[in-house]
């Protein structure tokens, strides 16, 4: 099936991990969202590959995930990736660049949408809108739902469907 929303939610993706930063840098929590006033919640931040794969371990033996997911009883390696352009998930396998420009992706955010792969077991398009439900559902429960609702927006604004 052709992943006609890839761009589309990658594109979301940067603009929400871009307010995450610029908030932790000027130390301003609290953005504007289709006329909302919402605090963004604090995101985890990564230091090393076996961090990573700590929280992935962590995560899928949450009890709600392991019910909603049948494959949260399927584990995820996490390995380094050569390069800086993106997070990568195939195959039960988490590849996340680690070089000084590639540590944008050691973060909750990517971490999680990497996860959001690995739980779905359909045919539908990778960022199809089943996949963007799920992602939505891990970012709402473990991040906060107001990460979660910035995130909804921004797919909104962007034309990303949902389930």
């Amino acid at each position: 099936m052709r992943d006609s929303q890839r761009s589309s939610v990658y594109d979301a993706e940067t603009l929400v991990r871009s307010m995450f930063d610029r908030a932790d840098e000027r130390n301003l929590r609290t953005v504007e969202i289709l006329g909302s006033s919402v605090t963004l919640p604090v995101e985890r931040k990564f230091g090393s590959v076996e961090s990573v794969q700590a929280y992935c371990d962590q995560a899928l033996r949450l009890n709600w995930v392991a019910e909603t997911w049948t494959r949260a009883s399927i584990s995820v390696a996490v390995r380094s990736r050569a390069g800086n352009t993106a997070a990568h998930y195939s195959n039960e396998v988490i590849a996340v660049p680690i070089d000084r420009d590639g540590r944008w992706a050691m973060r909750e955010l990517v971490v999680l949408h990497e996860l959001a792969h690995h739980l779905g077991d359909d045919d539908a398009p990778a960022h199809g809108a089943s996949f963007v439900d799920r992602y939505l559902t891990l970012v709402g429960e473990i991040i906060g739902p107001e990460a979660a609702f910035v995130l909804r927006a921004m797919y909104l604004a962007g034309g990303v469907k949902t389930g």
